[in-house]
């Protein structure tokens, strides 16, 4: 590894144009606004069945290239993180082919014919596990080459299941090479991953059912999950990853936090963020000299030993033990998590936490659960926030953690660079999401069965979509589920 500076110098995002704001989503069904609001979000975008992970990839990847004036011909690496694929061939290259159709059709020069174009898989953490390769990528044999990572995904969940209001669809490209503009990330990443079994699991055999099939003849990519357990998984897994992070760091884990100016994470809604970093703060607090009369403290107002609570959040817990066991709505942390509740409602928490992750929180409302494209999104929410109240993040420190569930997570530092604005003024974020159209409860209902007109849908921005789908299934000859491409403008109707 050499000694250069790598990171992230532009970012484009894409959403599809339907959007259900979750107010009307909680009064069709009966839900608290108030406690939606709280803990999920303001809406969620719902793609159509033109739309698909690679679309809003290819998307995103124009807008990046167009946005930031990129050479095409200077991308060494386009990388493709997604748990949300149709092809179980072809990844990257498929947003390629798209770039290519676009760019000739601009009269520009179509990508290198040496771009490596990998697709990365784990869940949510796909996006990160892209970026972390194309960081090592800049930092090593690019040369002058750059590399280009989307994060593209479409979450959706069965009508009526508690994912339900934490859907969401979209993509993220980040331009990645040395000398950033906008975010200096460093490495080494702090890492952590353990088997858990049936955390989140798309199990290809679940199409065996018949019920993940509409009436349309869409296929429904509906994980299965556990909801109370992936929760337990989720904090888990990331607390062991900013822990490997002030390990490789060689930095307290406390001091690690102090140091981070914003704190930014996977978040599958609003809430599960902060529910976790109560939990990493709690066991930072745990192991720090300076601050051990608060930790006791903290300990005593929850009514148990201090001692306990390290022995849990200090040991390596097997949580898929405890599943097979029959413990999937067992808390891991039962003594901790007392304090944790305590400590969620301290300023000291409140102050040195959770102030942290205010930046673009608000903004990142609006779109759901982006899957591995949902924490870039953040980052992206992040410096539009920041731009709009003028602040100056020149050389604030951030933390990022990503999670995928499974699972795995990976925890960075980043710097902000001096000049960042020039860049962050490219991404235009609410530009992204603006023209959407609030859709009715029968029209969401369409949308998700796979149902509807396409020359109904919504696209403000325009974009490439699916044209049709191959059904040729002969000795000769064969495309049968293969999907063709074709670029159209803004919406027409």
């Amino acid at each position: 590894m050499t000694d250069a500076t790598v990171g992230i110098s532009g970012i484009a995002l894409s959403v599809p144009g339907h959007r259900v704001p979750l107010e009307s989503w909680s009064n069709w069904y009966g839900h608290d606004w108030g406690k939606v609001r709280a803990v999920v979000g303001t809406g969620f975008r719902v793609a159509d069945n033109q739309e698909n992970a690679y679309t809003l990839a290819a998307n995103a990847c124009l807008k990046l290239i167009e946005q930031y004036e990129i050479d095409p011909r200077r991308i060494g690496l386009l990388a493709l993180g997604t748990e949300s694929s149709t092809d179980n061939s072809a990844g990257a290259v498929i947003v390629r082919g798209m770039l290519d159709l676009a760019l000739r059709e601009r009269h520009r020069a179509p990508l290198n014919r040496e771009v490596e174009v990998p697709e990365f898989k784990h869940a949510c953490l796909g996006g990160i596990y892209a970026l972390k390769a194309a960081l090592r990528y800049v930092a090593t044999d690019a040369g002058d080459d750059v590399a280009i990572v989307v994060a593209s995904d479409i979450a959706e969940y069965e009508r009526g299941s508690s994912g339900e209001q934490t859907q969401g669809a979209g993509a993220v490209a980040l331009l990645v090479e040395r000398d950033p503009s906008l975010l200096a990330i460093d490495l080494p990443f702090g890492s952590a991953s353990s088997f858990r079994g049936a955390d989140f699991r798309k199990p290809l055999r679940r199409y065996a059912d018949k019920s993940s099939w509409a009436a349309s003849g869409k296929m429904h990519d509906f994980p299965i999950f556990n909801g109370k357990y992936s929760t337990s998984c989720y904090i888990d897994e990331t607390l062991q990853a900013t822990r490997s992070l002030a390990r490789r760091r060689r930095v307290p884990m406390a001091e690690l936090l102090d140091q981070a100016g914003a704190i930014l994470m996977h978040r599958p809604y609003h809430h599960m963020p902060v529910a976790a970093m109560s939990a990493i703060g709690l066991a930072a607090l745990a192991h720090d000299a300076e601050r051990s009369q608060l930790f006791a403290s903290l300990c005593a107002d929850a009514g148990v030993d201090a001692t306990d609570v390290r022995r849990e959040l200090g040991s390596e817990t097997d949580l898929y033990r405890m599943f097979l066991d029959g413990g999937h709505d067992r808390d891991p942390f039962p003594t901790a998590s007392k304090v944790i509740k305590v400590y969620r409602g301290h300023t000291s928490f409140k102050d040195r936490i959770q102030a942290k992750m205010k930046i673009g929180s608000e903004l990142a409302k609006e779109l759901g659960n982006l899957y591995s494209a949902s924490l870039p999104a953040w980052i992206a929410a992040a410096f539009e926030d920041a731009l709009e109240r003028d602040d100056d993040l020149t050389g604030a420190s951030w933390l990022a953690i990503g999670y995928g569930s499974g699972n795995a997570s990976e925890a960075f530092s980043a710097r902000v660079v001096e000049g960042w604005r020039a860049s962050a003024r490219k991404i235009g974020f609410r530009a992204a999401l603006s023209g959407a159209r609030d859709i009715s409860q029968i029209e969401y209902e369409a949308l998700h069965a796979g149902e509807g007109d396409p020359r109904e849908f919504h696209r403000p921005h325009g974009g490439f979509v699916i044209d049709r789908v191959g059904a040729t299934d002969t000795p000769a000859f064969q495309d049968l589920g293969v999907e063709y491409y074709r670029y159209q403008p803004g919406d027409r109707r």
